[in-house]
């Protein structure tokens, strides 16, 4: 085909005389002409042979010159067998299904996902349908959670570090938010040693979720490929190979890794650069939501809760995911946009705080204007939406302290009722109910950080505690919901009457 304007009537009627044809793959250039010229070809090549697959090879770079200038010649092998299936029904509106993934659900059900991402208060819906799936209560959490980690779809993916104690229940969220993702995409670790992230295939992570059960089994080595993963999307490494006469000589080797990520942990702490880098989401360790989750599984264990709807929310939630196209986001109100300056790390948190509301506008791509150049445009309600759902997550970047630490901190501070009070660990282990070890790690923590102070008795041996530092981190929260929510209400007010007109998008 000469070029997307190029399908003359000499290569049609060639395409028309050929009777053994199976199959025409398309390798247009990755943009906006390259795909409009599918649609359009598909179409015409459709009415000729109506029985004909039609695929399309996605390059990697802008078209395939530069994707092989990139690469060696074997990225077509990979590239050839990710190529993504274009059928009749979906030619108009360049919908495409991958050849990889297992049988696709009826087409009923992909269009109730359509109908579904159609509707009003999506995210409302969508939450209640991730509870139906199984996750009992954090409903802010599970919703962050689900953005997080369907941004595998898009160029750039978000990553979440779920911190909680021992069996507060953190490897099961996330666990279950991956089991809302096309199974053909998700990659499950245990475990990840030293060198196993740069031997994997230069594409094998590539639009992938991976999720790790437990990121303190990583030594260090891992967890540093696991950040420039994070940061960069690509792994670079100089390794020896043997040529064809056995002699030993150096390779480059390069793996991609645009996946989203979500990880376990029980000390958030030890990992400040990966927490720097990622979503910061605490478990929610009250008693509230433990009597919820024991509610819940007292149903489950007397047959009083349905797996069969449970697997059918689960499988609805992976067929409205299939359904989701890549866009680009452009925001107009992201000048007007700002953080508390109390925020630690406020360059990056607040290039997180733009990620997740182009991830509500991504999820609510069914409602949202498109501009000239595909684009889907961000409106009020999905920067209210987002700010909402991080609310948490941006408390937790202010606060010195970790999730689980705080909401120790707090339970103690409950408990005393007053700051001038001494107490022993014995006494705060029995009264709120943790284990020694963790009471331990709890207290130690709160040391170092000159929130309380220890002091000897008269035998040296029995030790004592008192809050040296009674912060008021309700009051904290406040202000940060205040001024963020504050923000909002001056964005809905310039649009009902706008005193200067913001950049311009054509739409």
């Amino acid at each position: 085909c000469y070029g997307t304007n190029g399908l003359n009537a000499e290569i049609l009627t060639a395409i028309k005389d050929l009777q053994q044809l199976e199959e025409i793959i398309f390798t247009f250039d990755n943009d906006s002409a390259g795909k409009e010229a599918i649609t359009k070809y598909a179409k015409l090549l459709l009415e000729i042979k109506p029985e004909i697959k039609i695929t399309v090879l996605e390059p990697i770079n802008k078209d395939i010159n530069e994707t092989l200038q990139g690469h060696d010649e074997t990225i077509f092998i990979e590239l050839l067998d990710k190529r993504l299936v274009l059928s009749e029904a979906e030619a108009t509106g360049l919908i495409f299904s991958s050849e990889r993934k297992s049988p696709s659900p009826p087409g009923r059900d992909l269009g109730r996902g359509i109908d579904f991402l159609k509707r009003n208060e999506l995210l409302k819906n969508l939450n209640q349908l991730i509870g139906k799936a199984g996750i009992v209560g954090e409903e802010n959490s599970r919703m962050l959670l689900f953005l997080i980690i369907v941004s595998y779809v898009n160029k750039s993916p978000l990553h979440a570090l779920v911190q909680g104690s021992s069996g507060s229940g953190k490897t099961h969220i996330i666990s279950r938010i991956a089991d809302m993702m096309p199974q053909e995409d998700v990659l499950r670790f245990t475990r990840i040693t030293e060198s196993s992230l740069y031997n994997w295939g230069e594409f094998d992570l590539f639009k992938k979720v991976v999720i790790i059960e437990d990121l303190d089994g990583l030594k260090e080595d891992a967890l540093y490929a696991l950040r420039e993963f994070i940061s960069n999307q690509i792994l670079r490494s100089s390794v020896t190979i043997k040529d064809k006469k056995g002699n030993n000589k150096s390779s480059h080797k390069i793996v991609k890794g645009q996946f989203s990520s979500l990880s376990a942990t029980t000390k958030g702490e030890t990992y400040e650069d990966n927490m720097s880098r990622s979503f910061l989401i605490a478990v929610d360790e009250s008693k509230k939501q433990t009597q919820k989750i024991i509610h819940y599984q007292n149903m489950r264990n007397a047959g009083e809760t349905d797996p069969e709807a449970q697997q059918k929310a689960i499988g609805f939630i992976q067929n409205m995911v299939r359904n989701l196209k890549h866009y680009e986001i452009v925001n107009p109100y992201a000048t007007q946009l700002h953080l508390p300056e109390k925020v630690h790390k406020i360059r990056r948190l607040n290039e997180m705080y733009q990620a997740v509301i182009k991830q509500v506008t991504f999820l609510n791509q069914y409602q949202r204007k498109l501009t000239n150049n595909n684009q889907l445009i961000t409106e009020i309600e999905d920067v209210e939406q987002a700010t909402e759902i991080l609310f948490e997550s941006i408390v937790l970047k202010v606060d010195e302290l970790d999730g689980s630490l705080r909401q120790f901190f707090e339970r103690v501070k409950k408990y005393l009722k007053e700051q001038n009070r001494d107490f022993t660990q014995r006494e705060i282990r029995q009264e709120l109910n943790v284990s020694k070890a963790q009471c331990s790690r709890f207290i130690n923590q709160l040391l170092e950080l000159e929130y309380i102070t220890s002091k000897f008795g008269g035998n040296l041996r029995k030790i004592s505690y008192r809050i040296d530092y009674w912060d008021n981190h309700q009051k904290l929260r406040a202000e940060i919901k205040d001024f963020l929510m504050n923000q909002i209400q001056e964005l809905k007010q310039q649009q009902i009457a706008p005193s200067k007109p913001r950049n311009k998008i054509s739409v």
